[in-house]
């Protein structure tokens, strides 16, 4: 009875675990010290000038929301740039207001912990 108590105990355990692991895997569950659900999205910074052009920069490593709001806060720190960072497509959608060298984004992303995998 005991040895039956403690396996049920252990099963409940390990299925626990593995919802947490495919949550977070999907990118739904708060890691990185980030928070769930109820954290403040980061919003694009807004531009001085008009937009002269728009790069995607595609991006390894992000995990979660608080990835994205990372590479984000990272992205807008850069002076003429404003960035719009999605998880599912793991990619960041930067619009630029003067000329930026891609290695100045590249820099930033590979700064806040991430792979930049392309920039078109």
């Amino acid at each position: 009875m005991v040895n039956a108590i403690v396996i049920l105990i252990l099963i409940l355990i390990a299925i626990f675990a593995i919802r947490g692991t495919i949550k977070h895997m999907k990118g739904e569950s708060p890691c990185c010290g980030g928070g769930g659900a109820s954290e403040i999205k980061e919003k694009p910074s807004k531009l001085e000038r008009p937009v002269i052009g728009e790069k995607i920069v595609q991006i390894s490593g992000m995990t979660c929301e608080h990835c994205v709001n990372r590479v984000m806060r990272a992205l807008n720190k850069i002076d003429g740039v404003s960035a719009n960072v999605s998880l599912k497509g793991k990619r960041a959608v930067v619009s630029y207001d003067r000329e930026i060298d891609v290695n100045v984004l590249k820099k930033a992303v590979e700064d806040a912990g991430y792979t930049v995998e392309s920039i078109s």
